[in-house]
């Protein structure tokens, strides 16, 4: 198959999966949980040197396979711009990270056949972040050949990615993730975070304009107070000058 009939075999892939095989709807919970993960895994790996691709619910093709649409994955060593669908023919790899969020209805999907599906197409780690619990399960394949997943055991409420080089946790409702110790925060609450620093410099600024501004006033009284001192000063030299001379001629003259 030549480069223009492998384009068009690509472009005549759907790119968009089926309501019978989507889901069933499963509300905002669902929504929430996927996109602050898509949005805080976008950010962190937009900032870094290394090519990631980062998307949500695409149609993913595998040879042999039924095409599936993970609610959250990621992809190393790719460019990281915008796709219809990812074909691993096309790409020329596998995914390396996904997440299913889970929030009601039957587990089974997520927690067993994505389980048992996700391990035999060679994806090295699998996590579920179940809503309706507020739990995270985690799986990796122990090695690159492996294709049986092995549950990922938390340290202090908290799963290691090693994937991502990130670690993840459920903390009052939220998925938390976290590098170097240092929490990944969503744009929103980025740009939040910002606005209170912003917020907090300009309170500075106009502590400092009306500190000098003060300072200015004391200058100026301070000068104005300095001239007045000068001109009594010298208006009391005047006086006592005239008084000299008016003494003198006062004075009787000695014959």
């Amino acid at each position: 198959m030549g480069p223009e009939e492998r384009a068009e075999v690509v472009e005549s892939l759907p790119d968009e999966v089926t309501d019978r095989e989507m889901s069933p709807p499963e509300g905002d919970r669902h929504q929430e949980g996927k996109h602050r993960a898509l949005d805080v895994l976008k950010g962190y790996f937009g900032h870094r040197r290394r090519k990631v691709y980062v998307g949500s619910e695409l149609p993913v093709y595998y040879p042999a396979e039924r095409r599936f649409a993970p609610d959250v994955l990621v992809v190393f060593d790719v460019e990281s711009h915008s796709r219809g669908k990812w074909l691993v023919s096309h790409e020329g790899k596998g995914l390396d990270w996904v997440m299913e969020v889970h929030s009601g209805g039957d587990r089974k999907k997520d927690a067993q056949y994505n389980v048992e599906r996700y391990a035999r197409l060679g994806i090295p780690e699998y996590f579920i972040y179940d809503r309706a619990r507020e739990q995270l399960l985690g799986y990796r394949l122990k090695t690159r050949s492996a294709r049986t997943y092995t549950p990922i055991k938390p340290r202090k409420g908290r799963y290691t990615s090693k994937v991502l080089g990130l670690e993840l946790e459920v903390r009052d409702d939220r998925l938390l993730l976290w590098a170097d110790q240092k929490l990944l925060l969503e744009s929103s609450e980025m740009l939040e975070q910002l606005r209170e620093k912003v917020e907090k410099a300009q309170q500075r600024a106009d502590a400092e304009a009306r500190r000098r501004r003060k300072a200015e006033r004391l200058l100026a009284d301070e000068a104005r107070r300095r001239e007045e001192e000068a001109r009594r000063r010298e208006e009391a030299e005047q006086h006592l000058s005239a008084l000299k001379a008016e003494l003198r001629k006062l004075r009787p003259r000695k014959h």
